[in-house]
């Protein structure tokens, strides 16, 4: 009888321990403000990143011409170019570089960058973490929304505490707002909506109920 006692004192101190902790990381997460609501958002400019495709072209010289992947390294490799950096250059600014190189070689070379694969630099990347369908990074693109990105990670687990999600804004020094990733994909609250930032992390915790 005394070990079926201690047993149920046991569970009962074990289900406040859970339901106190529970409760004080549900109001850690609901201490953060929420996140700014949709704005118009400053002209961006695309980064290369790793693993990023460019289309070199170079007006009159198409034999220098042709498609070369960005490497891990940051940096990519094309005739009479060789380990040149491109991790964090825009598209016309890469295309500047490449000039400069070429010029050693030809008469007033004119180079045109497209990118035509997109990864990012991973300071820009979107982090999705926790109970995501799909938890994964995406490469950042301007006007994307908190929508887009639940849509591409398949929305939230039937374990997901929706509501209590963490949006971490490493532009702005890691401040933390809360987002209401409930209201937005099961009630349709549009109001719940907000723009995403390059470099953005959300992070979905478990529901404890």
């Amino acid at each position: 009888m005394f070990k079926g006692l201690r047993s149920i004192v046991g569970d009962a101190f074990r289900w406040i321990a859970i339901t106190v902790f529970g409760a004080t990381l549900l109001g850690c997460a609901s201490s953060h403000p929420p996140a700014p609501a949709m704005a118009a958002s400053a002209e961006y400019n695309y980064l290369i990143g790793p693993g990023d495709t460019v289309n070199i072209v170079v007006w009159r010289n198409p034999e220098l011409s042709m498609s070369v992947p960005v490497r891990p390294d940051g940096k990519i490799a094309a005739p009479l170019v060789e380990d040149l950096p491109a991790l964090g250059k825009d598209p016309s600014t890469l295309a500047r570089d490449i000039e400069k190189e070429l010029g050693k070689f030809i008469r007033d070379p004119v180079v045109t960058v497209i990118v035509t694969a997109f990864v990012g630099p991973y300071s820009e990347q979107i982090r999705v973490v926790g109970e995501a369908t799909k938890p994964q990074t995406l490469p950042y693109k301007q006007k994307m929304t908190l929508l887009d990105v639940m849509i591409a990670v398949g929305g939230i687990t039937d374990f997901a505490d929706g509501n209590g999600t963490t949006l971490l804004r490493t532009a702005e020094g890691n401040k933390q707002y809360r987002v209401r990733v409930k209201d937005l994909i099961k009630r349709g609250d549009v109001s719940a909506n907000v723009e995403m930032k390059p470099g953005d992390v959300l992070i979905i915790p478990q529901s404890w109920f």
